[in-house]
């Protein structure tokens, strides 16, 4: 697996990001290889570009090559991998114009969330709420990215989960794959992984208020200022390929 040669702000935390699964256990490793290989994928440990061997990762995973190929055609199907003719398959590119679109409708989604959320929200579920955040802060204050991660999925979910509606927790459930790699890199940079607790917090003491207005809002701002800087980062790189000289 080769990896990708454009640096990160937070690269050298990820590279010691340990395997999702510390479980040896060969029939559990077989049911998991796609869940691995994904984790990989969307928390940047495999960075778009990069190829995979199946040997070494059978060998890193600790399964044969049969659930790994397998695991591979189930990730080219949901747009994680590319498979190209007579070549090893790469991990895709995050697509600008598709992180575009994910704005506007998880920050519609998020938003809407919020909203129903606080209109019946009772003091135990605003606490599990606060609780998900303080472990978010915990985590940032150890530069614990993978595990802020869940904490912060786990946080999202929950608020959507208090809606009440069960439409728009399947729509967000159908979402999570694209917007977990997407959310996952738009942490990347410190500055905005600091904002990020921030709007949190404006988010926790909207919700406490029972503010449906301000929940909702302060969702919809969270949503569009993470994946923003995704795209201004992807744009940049995107404008410095083509005005390269090896471009011409």
């Amino acid at each position: 697996m080769s990896a990708s040669r454009d640096p990160t702000p937070l690269a050298t935390l990820l590279a010691k990001m340990p395997l999702p699964d510390a479980d040896r256990r060969k029939g559990r490793l077989h049911g998991n290889a796609v869940q691995h290989l994904r984790n990989l994928i969307v928390t940047g440990v495999l960075a778009p570009g990069a190829r995979l061997n199946e040997r070494e990762l059978c060998e890193q995973i600790g399964v044969s090559r049969t659930p790994v190929r397998e695991a591979i055609k189930t990730l080219v199907q949901e747009g994680l991998l590319r498979a190209l003719p007579n070549q090893s398959p790469v991990v895709s590119d995050l697509d600008v114009e598709e992180i575009k679109a994910l704005i506007d409708v998880v920050s519609t989604i998020e938003g809407l969330a919020g909203e129903l959320a606080a209109a019946q929200v009772d003091g135990e579920a605003v606490a599990e709420v606060g609780l998900l955040h303080y472990q978010m802060m915990l985590h940032h204050t150890r530069d614990e990215l993978p595990a802020y991660f869940e904490a912060n999925k786990a946080f999202h979910r929950r608020i959507i989960e208090l809606s009440r509606n069960s439409v728009l927790i399947w729509v967000w459930d159908l979402l999570a794959l694209r917007v977990d790699r997407a959310r996952y890199s738009s942490n990347l940079w410190p500055a905005r992984w600091e904002k990020a607790i921030q709007e949190h917090q404006l988010i926790l003491d909207a919700l406490a208020a029972r503010d449906p207005v301000l929940t909702g809002q302060a969702l919809r701002e969270h949503v569009r200022n993470g994946l923003a800087v995704l795209v201004s980062a992807l744009q940049a790189k995107r404008d410095g390929a083509r005005n390269s000289p090896q471009a011409d």
